[in-house]
């Protein structure tokens, strides 16, 4: 679906949309109708309790010059930007399919006019839900087919198209993110990903870098290779650059890869393993931020780095109780094959911290099962090793609508990863088992280095529709990593 703006409403529109704030019905305008029309509109919402609660849509026919024309009353709430947010997805989740082409919102309808950022808000969160991947549809019934191609802005504040331009470089991110997530394993692999993402953000100004197995052996990455060992498919080491803030070190985001996850020789059980294709979440939304910085031109460094490896469970499979020697030289005994997301991050981020010497690493990850126990499907974890970090980050969580929650770190549960033959173990007991993982991961960041961990296991897929988007995958992170570099790195 394409965005739009103008100055007049077109003549040939399926559907006039009117935004209502939250009991405004009796102060909305008539945005150019005449006053038989604007009653019965007040009427048919009494009647039908509409009340302009935010995401709330009643539709009504009304005469038009030659016939008729559908208009639907759109609630924006309080009129928080997040109201509007609601009120976009909600809009375009009603038209995107049905026979609908073209819908005008005519932001005449308000009395007090909202603001820039609102509407720019508005109108991504539109394109966002909008974003399908049919890819491999064939019989697709024609009541299900997307018809609506365009939506167009009427009358807009001043600045909405520049603010909008903004959105519009995270909304092409994340649908990078969520192509990458859709895609099934055996389309999407290390190598693919590579290819993928490399041709989606040629000309941007990135710089790219691709490490094979053989350059990971060189440098000592026997943690990330450990995984790979079991699959076909040659594991990649894979970062793209963007150098927008001067002399300042840059900021890392790191993301694990995994492009699918038996769980090795620990295989997890067959139900529900297709879901797996998605394990490489965090760092499908390192690749879509990475492009999102670069369409805006960021004023920051940022390297995005990702650890790309398929776990699989053939003869060369790494056994539970191996050791493994990682690229930091730390030894790691492999207790639970199916704990290998940190044994991808692990080298990841000495890599990234050896090549490009970041002030501030984020990593993210669907880590562990057990954050989706602890948060279900509403927040992301987060781990952090200074405060300062951990608030930016939580800020931008809920400013973005990418939403997160803080959870412990201390050497309590760092000793309970302990091994007693190698440096450490990949797992601890049953408790507190997303605490122990990003004890894992923190071993492994130099001192000096901010750092924050991510779990986003719960939030990169999703089973009912959201604000912005249908069922299946959302694109989560992306909002998030693009609002903390532009609030707390962009100089």
């Amino acid at each position: 679906m394409k965005l739009s703006f103008a100055t007049t409403v077109p003549a040939a529109v399926d559907v006039l949309a009117l935004p209502v704030e939250k009991d405004g019905i009796g102060r909305m305008r008539a945005a150019g109708l005449d006053a038989v029309t604007a009653g019965l509109l007040s009427a048919g919402a009494a009647a039908t309790r509409f009340t302009g609660e935010a995401g709330s849509i009643a539709e009504f026919v009304a005469p038009a010059d030659e016939g008729v024309r559908r208009i639907a009353l759109v609630g924006v709430g309080g009129g928080s930007d997040r109201d509007w947010e609601a009120a976009g997805g909600a809009l375009v989740a009603r038209y995107l399919v049905g026979g609908t082409t073209g819908v005008a919102v005519d932001l005449a309808s308000l009395d007090t006019p909202p603001t820039a950022q609102a509407v720019a808000g508005f109108a991504a969160t539109a394109v966002q839900r909008a974003w399908r991947h049919d890819i491999y549809r064939t019989k697709l019934a024609d009541k299900l087919k997307p018809t609506l191609t365009v939506m167009t802005l009427v009358n807009t504040p001043a600045d909405t198209e520049t603010t909008w331009a903004a959105l519009d470089a995270v909304t092409q991110g994340m649908d990078l993110t969520r192509t990458l997530v859709a895609e099934p394993a055996n389309i999407l692999y290390p190598e693919s990903f590579v290819e993928r993402v490399t041709a989606s953000v040629e000309g941007l100004g990135l710089e790219v870098e691709v490490l094979d197995e053989a350059a990971m052996r060189a440098l000592g990455m026997g943690s990330l290779l450990g995984v790979s060992q079991g699959s076909r498919r040659e594991a990649r080491l894979f970062a793209l650059r963007w150098n927008g803030g001067g002399d300042a070190a840059p900021l890392a985001l790191v993301g694990k890869g995994v492009t699918f996850d038996t769980g090795g020789i620990s295989i997890k059980p067959a139900a529900g393993m297709e879901d797996m294709k998605w394990d490489m979440g965090g760092a499908g939304a390192v690749a879509g931020a990475m492009k999102a910085l670069a369409l805006r031109k960021a004023k920051a460094n940022v390297v995005g780095v990702m650890g790309l490896v398929e776990n699989m469970p053939d003869g060369n499979a790494q056994r539970p109780g191996d050791v493994v020697t990682s690229m930091s030289g730390q030894t790691i005994e492999v207790i639970n094959t199916d704990a290998e997301g940190r044994l991808v991050l692990c080298d990841a981020i000495t890599w990234v911290q050896q090549a490009h010497k970041p002030a501030t690493i984020v990593d993210l990850a669907t880590l562990t099962g057990a954050m989706i126990v602890s948060l279900g499907n509403e927040y992301g974890g987060l781990f952090a090793n200074d405060e300062d970090l951990a608030g930016q980050l939580l800020s931008a969580s809920m400013a973005s609508g990418d939403k997160l929650w803080r959870f412990p770190l201390a050497d309590a549960y760092d000793k309970l990863i302990d091994s007693p033959i190698a440096d450490m173990k990949n797992v601890g007991p049953r408790g507190a088992g997303s605490i122990t993982a990003a004890q894992f991961i923190k071993r492994f960041v130099d001192d000096g280095v901010k750092w924050a961990h991510l779990d986003i296991a719960g939030m990169v897929w999703s089973d009912k529709p959201g604000t912005n988007h249908d069922k299946g995958a959302t694109g989560y992170g992306v909002r998030l990593l693009d609002r903390f570099v532009r609030d707390a790195c962009e100089r």
